[in-house]
């Protein structure tokens, strides 16, 4: 079966219109590596906030640069915009955009390869003429349909629909996907992605019906063969979650998504006024640290973990080689199959 090719995969370069998300604030070279060998495009995420931003930068450019020696592929990275209760875009953006766009000016094998920048969060503003100046693809998620208009008006190449179900920092609008993505295709005229809720064939037929030129995944992937990084705690705490296991906190930049547990209700009940008062910065700082140590040591209790509210119906861990095509052919045999279960509109009034 011929693979499904649109206007996202012949502008990316991919085989497959299957995205990995970003999945920080931990390492996923390899993760990236294996969806960009698979077809798809993969995304090195960013390391954290660290106390040193230029420690962070170096470990981003150590991570992109361990990718692109896994793979000959087109590949991606994903930088939040953080900004200040002022406005004020924070360091860490400023910085780890520049690491890139750095590290392609100097290294053009790396450039050939390093082709896409997905910015979420905050507006990326002046960063946008600044990413496509170095000849760069730019995706920018957000959660409504204003959102990607004023994205799409500003110049960006691809909008990447977030709904609410998504894991991870999920939109402060809080429209989930069945409702957003229909509103985003109709408004805007650049590629659009879903992000949330897809996890097999099925989910990418559905995105492709509404409009969509294909999905970004992120808890689909953590639980896979080529995530050998993460600890496989945390991979077992998403192959357990069920039904009503997640739920939504405040997060580092708005509304986030993980499973419940201590660490999450810790949030909700600082959200409810009946938790100690803690510093912002602190806070923030903890936040961070909390993800990553269960990313890292399996703390799933103390640990916020990170999942879309998907991870119910995930119980297996998948090979991406083999899974990424297959996904993308059952979605064509999906389209296919319901196109000629159709009437014959010659003769459907007769």
């Amino acid at each position: 079966m011929k693979p499904i090719t649109n206007r996202y995969t012949e502008l990316v370069g991919i085989d497959h219109p299957i995205v990995q998300e970003g999945l920080g604030p931990f390492r996923t070279p390899k993760l990236a590596a294996a969806v960009s060998n698979a077809g798809g495009l993969g995304t090195v995420s960013m390391p954290g906030m660290p106390t040193d931003l230029d420690a962070g930068a170096r470990t981003f450019r150590e991570h992109i640069e361990e990718c692109a020696s896994l793979t000959d592929r087109p590949f991606a990275v994903n930088i939040p915009v953080g900004v200040d209760s002022n406005g004020v875009v924070l360091p860490f953006t400023d910085i780890y955009i520049r690491t890139v766009l750095e590290a392609r000016r100097v290294d053009q094998s790396l450039a050939a390869q390093l082709t896409v920048l997905t910015t979420s969060a905050g507006f990326p503003g002046d960063y946008i003429a600044m990413i496509k100046d170095a000849g760069m693809i730019h995706q920018h998620k957000v959660g409504s349909t204003r959102h990607a208009v004023k994205a799409a008006e500003a110049g960006v190449d691809v909008v990447i629909a977030a709904g609410f179900e998504m894991g991870g920092h999920a939109p402060s609008k809080a429209v989930h996907s069945y409702v957003l993505l229909p509103n985003v295709t109709e408004a805007v005229d650049v590629p659009v992605l879903l992000t949330g809720g897809a996890r097999d064939a099925r989910g990418l037929a559905s995105a492709l019906a509404m409009g969509a030129d294909g999905v970004a995944m992120g808890t689909r992937f953590i639980a896979s063969t080529a995530n050998s990084d993460w600890h496989p705690t945390y991979i077992q705490a998403i192959l357990d979650a069920k039904e009503g296991d997640d739920v939504a906190f405040d997060g580092v930049y708005g509304p986030c998504r993980g499973l419940k547990n201590a660490a999450s209700l810790k949030l909700l009940s600082h959200q409810d006024g009946t938790g100690e008062a803690i510093d912002a910065v602190e806070l923030t700082r903890w936040k961070i640290e909390s993800m990553q140590r269960a990313q890292t040591t399996g703390d799933v209790t103390d640990g916020l973990v990170l999942t879309g509210q998907v991870a119910a119906a995930i119980d297996d861990i998948i090979d991406i080689a083999q899974f990424v095509p297959n996904m993308a052919a059952g979605a064509a045999g999906i389209l296919r199959g319901l196109a000629s279960a159709l009437p014959d509109t010659e003769h459907a009034f007769a």
